[in-house]
Formats: C-alpha cells, sequence, structure tokens
C-alpha cells in the first residue's frame, strides 16, 4: 500500500493572488471565450451540413456582402483573421471548387482581388436560412433590441480598437 502525501509542494495562492484571479476582467474574457466556443460549435456543425468550414463560410459571406462582391486577397486575409498564405489556401480550395475567382485589382496593378461566383452565391444561399435560425436560436434571439443594439455597437467599437483596417475594402469610403 503506497501512503499518499497529505500535501504537495506546489506554492499556495495568496489572497491577494486569489483577488486577482476573481478580477472581473479576468471573468469578462473568459465569459466572452466560452461563448464563442460554444456558438463556432453551433454554427460549424450546420455550416458543415452544406460542405463547407466555417473558415469558407466566412470568406463566402464576406465576398458577398462587399462592394461588387468583391476583396483585395489583403483585406479578405485581415476581415478572416487569416494570414496572406493563410488566405490563399482558403482561396485556392474555393477556387477549385467553383465558388471563388481571383482577378486582377483594376486600381492596383499589384493587387488581386477575390470575387464571389454565382455556385458560390448559391452555396451561401444554401447555408443562409439555417445559419440565421442558429444564430437567432443561439444568439440574437436571447437579447431584446436594445442590448442588440448596445452589443453591437460594444462589438464594433471593440474590433475597431484590436482589429484597425478590419473592414478595409468593406465599404465604400466616405469622401
Amino acid at each position: 500500500m503506497t501512503a499518499h502525501p497529505t500535501h504537495t509542494n506546489a506554492p499556495s495562492a495568496t489572497q491577494h493572488d486569489r483577488a486577482r484571479y476573481d478580477d472581473d476582467r479576468i471573468t469578462a474574457m473568459g465569459l466572452f471565450a466560452e461563448v464563442i466556443g460554444g456558438l463556432n460549435a453551433k454554427f460549424s456543425a450546420q455550416v458543415g451540413d452544406h460542405k463547407l468550414s466555417m473558415v469558407e463560410f466566412e470568406v463566402l459571406l464576406r465576398l458577398a456582402r462587399s462592394p461588387q462582391q468583391a476583396l483585395r486577397m489583403t483585406d479578405l486575409a485581415t476581415q478572416t483573421l487569416l494570414t496572406t498564405s493563410g488566405i490563399t489556401r482558403v482561396v485556392d480550395r474555393l477556387e477549385r471548387d467553383g465558388l471563388v475567382r481571383r482577378f486582377a485589382c483594376p486600381t492596383d496593378r499589384r493587387g488581386l482581388l477575390a470575387g464571389i461566383t454565382d455556385a458560390g452565391l448559391a452555396r451561401l444561399n444554401g447555408v443562409m436560412p439555417g445559419h440565421i435560425d442558429t444564430i437567432d436560436r443561439w444568439f440574437t434571439g436571447q437579447l431584446s433590441d436594445d442590448e442588440l443594439t448596445t452589443f453591437l455597437t460594444i462589438l464594433r467599437k471593440l474590433r475597431d480598437i484590436v482589429r484597425p483596417g478590419a473592414v478595409a475594402g468593406a465599404r465604400p469610403a466616405h469622401r
């Protein structure tokens, strides 16, 4: 029979440490991460039923919502939180499947645009009813109209701070 030690050599947290760990800022980040993780699991299952990964769906959706249904590859990478090589791999797959096409940027000969094709729009249109239902059931349907408006304002503020340039190419520039 092996004796079990009654204590370990692990350091114990002081009262000061515990107060730091119970900080509402830490709680907010933890809850936010839990919500995002849970929602991503729900969305991934629904989108996967249409033979798309979440990142492929995100690319198609961002293209469909953009002016002329196209974005510069660099803007698309920024908006989807991918590196330029990462977005290239995703667009390669979508282009191979006929859902996206690449073409030269008319205003910058060094730039390359990705645009959604009719087949891409058709695939996206097949996903959207179930996706909207999933969003409503697990997210926006849980908020009042006022809460949703406030939440969107807060999210845009935070996005603009942590991801400046994330909306580049998404809207025509104001003059």
